[in-house]
């Protein structure tokens, strides 16, 4: 005999949480309803762990069965199913005949609940000696005058059907007349189903006759029809077109899991373009109305797959799925504009790239949790089509530059990582970049944004061909030298404006000064607190004033406080990494001016001004008014620029500064460039085929049945469920049990049923 699986194991906490048999049999016997559901409760849990209680089926029958409670039926529906029901030969036990009676009672009960209960009990039944004298009841039912029972009792007659197709062969013919007449959209459903899994046949005939009435159908029955279609559509080639022109209507209903299962069958029945454009339609759709997030992100990934399928098929709907947008989920936003990528073309791309600016505006004044991550994205997919398609590169560029002045926001680095990209890739935009670049510097507030825009300053700024910028109109006509040099003046200039007042420690003790005079001409300035005795290192005795070192800081605080211009107030933040970054970018600008050709004089006060700043910076990171000092390395980058300038004929340090960082970036932008384009071919849908595959016939398939369907599959890989007698299957979860140098070598497959694992050696 084949052992019983158990179905769940529940642990008592202690061996006196067991009651006996005999206390049971007093329970159930003597007890009130409410102990005797207590008292079954008890059984059914034990039952459920594995013991049989076989001492208890005569008591059960006696005691409980004659009870009217209602509660007490349920549980003891419960308790049939899981009750040994034969002998240890196989045979029916004698008992159970007391248990058919009351079941057939129950089946003709007045009250519609008992026995729809009961007909429900009925389909977990598996035996045929049980079941063969509730036949007639269980058909009677089918002329109940309640629903609810007629309900039931299709299913029972399915049940009844599968397990022993003898007791009742006319089932299908019976279930086809009752599925004519009735009239519950849910017993006609439950019917339907009958007839789908046991006579296909019978169910397409019906389906001929109310083809034109499905759309008027209910959700169940849609569904069931879909499902139906879906799995007879591979057998039935004739009636394939019927199917589709039902899918097609039903992708207009108003439930949207009809929808849903329609599109997705009609995508499985056909692959022609305006089936593909009508599925895709409708998961559009259902991405813009349905209110769950989790449904849109599974409807679009289903999209996904369609369009990676049929790539150009769908082109034309990347406007309709950037509806999608509307919803504020961050996540549904993310995945639409990473579909939206893939979907635009150089036809669509202008139209994709305007809705991708509005959303970026608007993006500017909504305040909710994810506004910032959302501006991010925005930002990374203008850059992705800028980088994809270079026609729309200048239309993007400037509307991303205005975001550059947000402080806090990852964006505005990205932005400005785009636009060093989009500098280097598109020479003839420049000279307009970096016009608005340097308009841009007095509003910028990030110490990120400043690094980026310094290092496109430094590297770009002289090598501009077009028009110089904001140049006057009567000098139109210079060199291009000239042109060089007067964009050279002016980004030096922004860069001392964005700087301040020179040189940076003297202008701040003048302000420290300044304001220690404004205190000292103050009348009401109070008296000098008495100054405390401190020990110096040396074990020397000194006096301080504890008034004067918090007024003192005090002071400094509040010139650290006034309204400085950016680059200074970051500064003194202690953005030192800035100062190396501006260190550099200085640098690169005089051995870019030197290798002009000017003169002499103008050179070397170009110099000197550069190591002014750069000295500066030394002397007020060791200062008391950053909030840190200067860090080493910064010291010895700085220190690394002072000594480039003060040998400027050295021309490895000119070509270190003023070719190697170029090229290095433009040497990563070409490996950027090579793993995108290994991405792309390891993701491409290029099917290739060789000459020694495989060749799989449907037919010769050893599942019963043809071809499965991809659904059933689907849920079975994802359960891990493998079929049983698949020797693939069973070999690929072998365990080995012992050591190869072991006497007896031993293996094992694992089995799981539910929270059984069973080893099969």
């Amino acid at each position: 005999m084949v052992p019983e699986h158990c179905y769940t194991v529940v642990q008592a906490d202690t061996t006196q949480d067991q009651p006996s048999l005999q206390e049971l049999r007093t329970a159930l016997e003597k007890g009130s309803d409410s102990l005797k559901i207590t008292t079954l409760k008890r059984i059914l849990r034990m039952m459920a762990s594995g013991d049989s209680c076989e001492g208890l089926l005569m008591h059960v029958i006696r005691f409980v069965l004659p009870s009217k409670n209602k509660h007490l039926k349920k549980l003891l529906h419960f308790y049939w199913e899981l009750c040994p029901k034969t002998n240890e030969d196989g045979k029916l036990k004698q008992e159970m005949i007391l248990v058919c009676n009351a079941l057939r009672n129950d089946l003709q009960h007045p009250n519609e609940y008992i026995r729809a209960s009961t007909l429900r009990f009925l389909c977990k039944l598996r035996e045929a000696e049980i079941l063969e004298p509730l036949v007639p009841t269980a058909h009677a039912c089918l002329e109940h005058r309640h629903a609810y029972v007629r309900r039931n009792a299709a299913f029972a007659i399915y049940s009844i059907y599968k397990t022993a197709e003898h007791l009742i062969p006319d089932a299908p013919e019976l279930m086809q007349t009752f599925l004519v007449a009735e009239a519950d959209v849910n017993c006609k459903r439950n019917a339907f189903i009958m007839l789908c899994n046991c006579a296909p046949e019978l169910a397409v005939d019906y389906l001929k006759q109310v083809y034109g009435q499905v759309s008027g159908y209910d959700e169940p029955m849609q569904l069931a029809i879909i499902e139906f279609i879906r799995k007879d559509s591979r057998n039935n080639l004739a009636e394939r077109s019927r199917y589709i022109r039902c899918i097609v209507d039903l992708l207009n209903a108003k439930s949207h899991a009809v929808k849903y299962d329609a599109a997705n069958t009609l995508v499985s029945l056909t692959h022609s373009p305006a089936a593909l454009k009508a599925a895709a339609d409708c998961y559009i759709e259902l991405a813009v109305k349905e209110a769950d997030n989790n449904v849109k992100l599974i409807v679009l990934e289903r999209f996904r797959e369609l369009h990676t399928k049929y790539e150009h098929v769908l082109d034309d709907t990347v406007m309709d799925v950037l509806r999608v947008l509307h919803t504020p989920d961050i996540d549904v936003r993310r995945k639409t504009l990473d579909i939206a990528l893939q979907l635009a073309s150089n036809r669509t791309v202008q139209e994709v790239v305007t809705l991708l600016k509005k959303e970026l505006s608007k993006s500017q004044g909504q305040e909710y949790d994810k506004s910032a991550e959302y501006r991010q994205v925005l930002v990374q997919s203008i850059h992705t089509c800028a980088i994809k398609f270079p026609n729309v590169a200048a239309d993007v560029v400037h509307v991303l530059l205005e975001s550059l002045s947000e402080a806090q926001n990852s964006s505005a680095t990205d932005v400005i990582a785009f636009v060093r990209e989009v500098v280097e890739k598109f020479p003839a935009l420049r000279a307009e970049i970096l016009e608005r670049l340097l308009d841009a510097f007095e509003e910028l507030k990030s110490g990120k944004v400043f690094r980026g825009a310094l290092w496109i300053v430094g590297e770009y700024s002289l090598t501009v061909e077009s028009k110089p910028i904001a140049i006057a109109a009567a000098a139109a006509a210079v060199a291009v030298a000239d042109r060089r040099l007067i964009d050279l003046d002016i980004a030096w200039e922004k860069i001392k404006l964005c700087l301040g007042e020179l040189p940076l420690l003297a202008s701040e003790q003048r302000a420290l000064a300044e304001a220690d005079k404004a205190e000292d001409a103050d009348e009401h300035k109070p008296a000098a607190a008495p100054a405390a005795r401190r020990i110096l290192p040396d074990g020397t005795y000194a006096s301080e004033s504890a008034l004067g070192d918090s007024s003192r800081a005090s002071k400094v605080e509040a010139v650290k406080a006034s309204t400085k211009p950016p680059l200074r107030s970051l500064l003194l933040a202690g953005d030192y990494f800035l100062g190396t970054v501006l260190a550099t970018t200085i640098v690169k600008m005089v051995l870019h001016y030197a290798e002009l050709k000017v003169e002499a004089k103008r050179l070397n006060a170009l110099r000197a001004e550069a190591m002014l700043i750069l000295t500066g910076f030394i002397r007020i990171g060791r200062s008391e008014f950053p909030s840190s000092p200067i860090d080493e390395d910064s010291y010895e980058r700085i220190l690394t620029c002072l000594r480039v300038l003060d040998r400027m004929e050295d021309e490895m340090m000119q070509h270190v500064f003023t070719r190697d960082c170029k090229h290095a970036y433009v040497r990563i932008l070409q490996e950027q460039e090579r793993m995108e384009k290994e991405k792309h071919q390891r993701n491409s849908n290029n099917v290739v085929v060789q000459a020694d595959d495989l060749i799989s016939f449907r037919q010769f398939h050893k599942r019963e049945g043809g071809d499965a369907d991809e659904y059933e599959l689907d849920v079975t890989r994802a359960a891990g469920v493998d079929t049983q007698g698949d020797l693939g299957s069973m070999l690929s979860r072998v365990v080995q049990l012992t050591g190869f140098s072991d006497p007896v070598y031993a293996e094992a497959y694992v089995t799981t049923h539910q929270f059984d694992i069973l080893l099969d050696e």
